[in-house]
């Protein structure tokens, strides 16, 4: 009998990739040469899991990473000197300013705003769809350069987010029209406000009608303390203990709002507030006052599944629906159910999941191939769903009670090539390239040399046809190979399939112009959103279990998902969504579902994570 087979998790950086901004968790930014760590399985030392979280930066981000964080605490500093010379956006001259009392909008809908500008000005785009894909939870979603902002914009949707990815200064001009910065004081209508040049805006407007609307000085306002960034490592909210892991040399700061106090100044709310693991100071991380939220970071960098970008996706709530109910829902999925999966341990798992009326998925590969006989001593294997009616009795025991069938994948792997392993179904990738590195770690590649919206839908349909042919039911949902793949690839998928459920890759360029392969970011939702794709995504996002440590990754154990789950719970009406590989006996499993069901989280099929 072949030697279970253990597949990497990878956890991202999330956000960032390129800068510093703040990591994607959500997100993850890379370039090529990404390197991701990893996790090994039962007993083959393989990476297991599909990429649940932080791909490492490559060389080439790292650089550009530690670039942006010298820049902005060059010009902080200078700011805090006050010799830092910013030219001012353009005034909007006789253009009208938004009105407070203007009619609201129709539906639920968001316009992100981002930076273009400077030599990072890419990183904009990435933070912005990551934010994006977030509101695209609630409603519809415009994202477009700040530089592109009219007056009056605000007042035709229901809340603005703004990311400060550029700090401006010295011989790069403000971009951020004069306009928006006399609306985002005019309206009531909500305006978060992410990272930098708040202080632009304070200058703009007037420090003294800032001061009396928002009740703090973001012009006296700073990155650095005098004494460095410090060490913040926590950021508490709504109860919760959130992580903050950003690497020496890479951490650009949450900034020190002002807070101002005595008559004519209103209260300002501590929403999150940040901690240094070092000297235990405590400190705002996020902030409301008026109509005014804001964040002292991008927090879509270096994300982990309990970390403080949780925060931001709740707070949305408070933006774009302020009266949704405390709800906190759970789902599981089983994962790498190939032609070679064992019956018997399917039907083990099935049995106890029927037991405790959960509803749950199962991610079929209709395909096993191993081209090299990497498990069959030398000797080429493949196996169709029809050639393994053992196999597909389990299945169809577990879809008549309470399984819904998705797809993940056609072979899950990549022709006759080491995709980074062996090239056996359920190791490898399928749509992207990789390799592992001198250090043991996987690296991303970039999409297949033959990557086409033609020959991703030739793979589709290859799939569905395998489906077919041992009789099963159609898949309406989909999850690709270790979550990752080319933006004509994830185009492709959400064309033929109601919904996505994963983390997913977003490349530069998706809001405008050309994708570029190079440049991305990851992401992982706590509920199901539409994304800049135009797809359905459905969440998970507190990872897998895995029992040992491979590749610099450690275990991750019952206690790290329930402990994850927990974190979660900061999300007012969020998911926790976690893949189990059936191969694994069933005591972890049922561990970990105890566990979150005495968070009081209620366990739901993947179709009930739409409503």
């Amino acid at each position: 009998m072949r030697k279970a087979r253990a597949r990497y998790r990878i956890s991202w950086i999330s956000a960032v990739v390129m800068l510093v901004a703040a990591l994607l968790g959500g997100s993850v930014l890379t370039s090529p040469g990404q390197a991701a760590q990893a996790v090994s399985g039962p007993i083959s030392g393989r990476l297991t899991g599909d990429l649940p979280g932080p791909a490492a930066l490559s060389p080439k981000s790292a650089k550009d990473l530690g670039a942006w964080v010298r820049t902005r605490l060059g010009f902080d500093k200078l700011r805090r000197a006050k010799s830092l010379l910013v030219q001012p956006a353009p005034r909007p001259g006789t253009a009208p300013v938004a009105k407070a009392a203007a009619a609201a909008p129709a539906g639920t809908s968001a316009l992100v705003l981002y930076d273009t500008a400077g030599p990072y000005g890419y990183l904009g785009e990435l933070y912005a769809m990551a934010a994006a894909n977030l509101a695209g939870h609630f409603g519809t979603v415009t994202a477009k350069p700040v530089s592109a902002y009219t007056a009056g914009l605000v007042e035709q949707y229901t809340a603005t987010v703004y990311i400060g990815s550029t700090y401006y200064g010295g011989t790069l001009p403000d971009a951020v029209p004069a306009a928006f910065y006399q609306d985002a004081l005019a309206t009531s209508r909500p305006v978060t406000w992410i990272g930098d040049n708040i202080w632009n805006m304070a200058n703009a407007v007037g420090t003294g009608a800032f001061g009396q609307k928002y009740g703090w000085d973001p012009t006296n306002s700073f990155y650095d303390t005098g004494s460095g960034v410090g060490n913040i490592d926590q950021v508490t909210y709504r109860g919760q203990q959130l992580t903050r892991k950003v690497p020496a040399g890479q951490d650009g700061g949450v900034l020190h709002p002002a807070l101002l106090t005595g008559p004519g100044h209103p209260q300002v709310t501590q929403l999150a507030q940040a901690k240094d693991g070092t000297t235990g100071a405590i400190s705002p991380w996020a902030i409301r006052s008026a109509n005014l939220t804001y964040l002292g970071e991008i927090p879509f960098a270096y994300v982990s599944e309990s970390d403080r970008v949780i925060v931001f996706e709740d707070l949305l709530f408070d933006a774009l629906a302020p009266a949704t109910a405390e709800r906190h829902r759970a789902f599981v999925r089983l994962e790498d159910i190939s032609p070679k999966a064992d019956p018997a341990g399917l039907r083990t798992i099935a049995t106890y999941l029927k037991s405790q009326n959960i509803p749950y998925g199962i991610n079929v590969i209709p395909v096993y191939t191993d081209p090299k006989g990497a498990y069959n001593n030398g000797v080429p294997q493949t196996v169709t769903l029809a050639q393994a009616p053992a196999v597909v009795a389990e299945i169809k025991n577990m879809l008549a009670n309470g399984a819904v069938l998705m797809n993940h994948g056609y072979t899950h792997q990549y022709g006759n090539t080491d995709n980074p392993y062996n090239g056996v179904t359920g190791d490898d990738f399928e749509f992207f390239r990789a390799h592992i590195d001198g250090s043991d770690n996987v690296v991303y590649d970039g999409p297949v040399a033959e990557d086409s919206t033609a020959w991703a839908q030739s793979r589709v349909t290859a799939g569905l046809a395998a489906f077919a042919a041992a009789g099963l039911p159609r898949p309406t949902l989909w999850t690709t190979p270790h979550y990752a793949a080319s933006a004509a690839d994830y185009r492709v998928f959400g064309q033929n399939f109601s919904a996505r459920l994963e983390r997913a890759l977003y490349f530069s360029g998706t809001l405008g112009g050309t994708a570029d392969p190079g440049r991305y970011i990851g992401q992982f939702f706590p509920y199901a959103v539409k994304d800049v794709y135009g797809s359905t995504v459905l969440p998970e996002n507190i990872g897998n279990y895995e029992p040992g440590a491979f590749n610099n990754h450690p275990p991750r154990l019952p206690a790290d998902l329930i402990a994850s789950a927990k974190a979660n719970l900061a999300v007012r009406d969020g998911v926790a969504s976690f893949f189990y590989h059936p191969y694994y006996p069933v005591a972890p499993l049922q561990q970990t579902i105890e566990g979150m069901r005495a968070l009081g989280y209620t366990f739901v099929g993947p179709t009930a994570l739409t409503q």
